[in-house]
């Protein structure tokens, strides 16, 4: 008896796996932190005016630079904002007698304002004219309402003048009121370590209250720390964000400024 012939049966095709259902879409990335220093980058040239009342009216806080002519104060807002020509030092210090602000955010929005003050103290400026700048910084200084703050600079190896001196006690009232004070000690490079350290103790027992740092252009020393305490300044750590300002307008740029 014949034996039947095999049927091969034909194997099963392997289902093929169902399409995996569409990927739902990326959550947007969230806005990368503002650091102090990108936020310190932002700055950009506001207004100058060569009289008090011509600054406009602001909610902003501002912080003040001040400082003799040749202190360091140009390099250090320079260097500060990553921006080599946002603040001018003149060839004669002591010519230019004009207050620039530099606003800072992002582009559109105002969230802080720095205000570049004439350097004080050259010799070679007549006496009526240093008389006349001392009174506008002083009334500056005395009745901005939205000063948050002010900087001044000091060569540690000549330490605060007279002029200096005669500045802190201008401020004094509205420090014990709250306003904020930082001194810093420029170019720091040009001391050692000890002098360094005796140029702080001594600049801290005369700033009646305020911060000293130190700080170098050149070996970018204390630049991290002072951007820190300008934004703690002005983004109170409370979480209540300063007002904006109205988005600034272009305006002619400032003359160059002293040092």
């Amino acid at each position: 008896m014949s034996s039947r012939p095999r049927v091969r049966v034909p194997a099963r095709p392997t289902p093929t796996p169902s399409a995996s259902p569409a990927v739902a879409s990326a959550a947007p990335k969230a806005p990368a932190a503002v650091t102090p220093m990108g936020w310190m980058h932002t700055a950009r040239f506001l207004t100058t005016a060569a009289q008090l009342h011509h600054l406009p009216a602001m909610d902003t806080p501002e912080i003040a630079f001040v400082g003799r002519s040749n202190a360091g104060k140009s390099t250090c807002i320079n260097t500060l904002t990553q921006q080599k020509q946002l603040a001018f030092a003149s060839k004669k210090p002591g010519r230019t007698q004009h207050i620039n602000l530099f606003a800072l955010g992002k582009q559109g929005i105002t969230d802080a304002v720095l205000a570049d003050l004439p350097g004080y103290g050259y010799a070679a400026v007549a006496k009526m004219d240093k008389l006349r700048w001392q009174q506008v910084m002083a009334n500056y200084l005395v009745s901005r309402d939205n000063l948050t703050g002010i900087v001044m600079m000091c060569d540690p190896r000549h330490g605060l003048t007279e002029l200096d001196d005669i500045l802190l006690e201008v401020i004094r009232p509205r420090v014990e009121q709250g306003l904020k004070f930082l001194i810093i000690l420029t170019k720091a490079d040009k001391l050692t370590r000890a002098e360094q350290a005796k140029a702080l103790s001594i600049a801290r027992l005369q700033a009646g209250g305020g911060e000293v740092k130190l700080f170098s252009a050149l070996k970018k020393q204390g630049v991290d720390d002072v951007a820190q305490l300008l934004w703690d300044w002005t983004h109170p750590a409370d979480g209540v964000a300063p007002a904006p300002a109205p988005t600034e307008s272009a305006e002619e740029e400032p003359e160059a400024l002293d040092e």
